[in-house]
């Protein structure tokens, strides 16, 4: 069961929670990537720990195409006293964009597009057509992980390296949910650790599998060899790399219908510049790229702040929020690096007080949203699954008035 549904109405809390009886904003980060997927943490209670030292009060769960996590994420936000945020990620493919080798939030792949849900709703309810395109979907992504370890073990069996891989040992010891890539690379990292005897040894295995490519990762940096490895092995062009099934991706409209009849908020993840100031070809012109959402019916975005510049990140979240979009930020931690969860820009640079409270807004709404789904409520989409832009800022209102409720219970 979740707590929001014994909340007070709307009209008790907006009047037992004013302005004045809380902070002008919260901590929020509303993108975690959990082991149910792929992170850098050993466990969610881990992500809890460290939201409390940093001072955070809202988090947002984000796993790829698995909800499984949310029951632990909601007890553990409850103990805490940390709002949780109840997302998803899907990796779409847009055959439109891509026959017009356009790209969209993925760099280097034309028609690849990442998309995610906010605010699903607590306990999770799916129609059986929905579940089953879920199910099909980690169908396939095991598929295609099967064939990487396989190819693997052959590669290494060519070249007479001591390490083999097996994709179960794989799942139970590295995944909960989803065996990922990125999990491959973390058993053939500790498989070389463990069969070399000296770093000399490490560096000489690895330009072995590096087919002569001397190694440049620090041996000691896990997350740096971890890229190395799933770069010279798993991506295109290695020898483990198995091109992705096109069956395996829904097209837009398909994630869209998932996620709101999860009770979900379409979002779309901005990947926004680069560090050479490149953008993708969606994303270079944001009038264009606003039209494009709005006649999508999506009013909501998401950016990962940790990789854009500062500048241009103020100038951006300011044109879409006089937009009235939600905008929400996170750090994926959907790498082996264990940086802090307070969100930053490129460098490290704060976010400062505009965006933070920008953050804080967009978290509010979607608690908003959250609060009314599960008392059978319409929510921030209308009943025709448009974004009510207009009523933004009625969101905003009881979303901060539902999380000071959350947080002092």
């Amino acid at each position: 069961m979740n707590i929001l549904q014994d909340f007070p109405s709307e009209e008790e809390l907006l009047q037992k929670h004013k302005p004045d009886t809380y902070p002008g904003s919260y901590k929020v980060n509303n993108h975690l990537h959990t082991p149910y997927s792929f992170s850098a943490f050993d466990n969610i209670s881990q992500i809890f720990r460290m939201a409390e030292e940093e001072n955070i009060s809202a988090l947002g769960i984000n796993d790829f195409y698995t909800t499984a996590g949310y029951e632990e994420f909601y007890q553990l936000g409850a103990e805490h006293q940390i709002f949780p945020l109840f997302n998803v990620e899907f990796i779409g493919l847009l055959k439109d964009f891509q026959e017009k080798d356009m790209r969209i939030n993925d760099p280097k792949n034309p028609g690849r597009a990442y998309f995610t849900g906010k605010g699903l709703t607590y306990p999770l309810s799916l129609s059986e057509e929905n579940a089953r395109k879920l199910s099909t979907l980690k169908k396939h992504s095991g598929e295609q992980v099967k064939k990487m370890v396989a190819r693997a073990n052959a590669f290494f069996q060519k070249l007479n390296l001591p390490i083999n891989i097996d994709f179960e040992e794989i799942k139970q010891k590295y995944a909960r949910e989803l065996v990922r890539e990125r999990h491959i690379a973390t058993a053939i990292q500790d498989k070389l650790s463990k069969a070399a005897g000296s770093e000399e040894e490490m560096k000489s295995l690895l330009q072995k599998m590096y087919e002569g490519k001397e190694p440049k990762a620090d041996l000691s940096d896990k997350a740096a060899l971890q890229n190395e490895i799933r770069s010279n092995l798993l991506k295109k062009g290695g020898k483990a790399f198995v091109p992705e099934d096109e069956n395996a991706f829904l097209n837009l409209e398909q994630i869209k219908d998932i996620i709101i009849d999860a009770g979900g908020i379409p979002c779309y993840p901005v990947l926004l510049d680069n560090e050479k100031g490149e953008y993708t070809d969606f994303e270079g012109d944001w009038s264009t790229m606003l039209g494009e959402l709005k006649g999508l019916n999506v009013g909501c975005i998401e950016l990962i702040p940790g990789r854009n510049s500062h500048e241009i990140m103020n100038d951006f979240v300011r044109f879409f929020n006089e937009q009235n979009f939600i905008i929400t930020f996170g750090t994926e931690h959907n790498t082996p690096a264990l940086k802090p969860l307070t969100v930053t820009c490129r460098n490290n640079v704060p976010l400062g007080k505009e965006l933070e409270q920008i953050s804080f807004e967009g978290a509010a709404v979607i608690a908003a949203h959250q609060y009314k789904k599960v008392r059978g409520e319409e929510g921030f989409l209308s009943a025709s699954n448009e974004p009510k832009l207009k009523a933004r800022d009625e969101f905003i209102s009881l979303g901060k008035a539902v999380m000071a409720e959350f947080l002092t219970k």
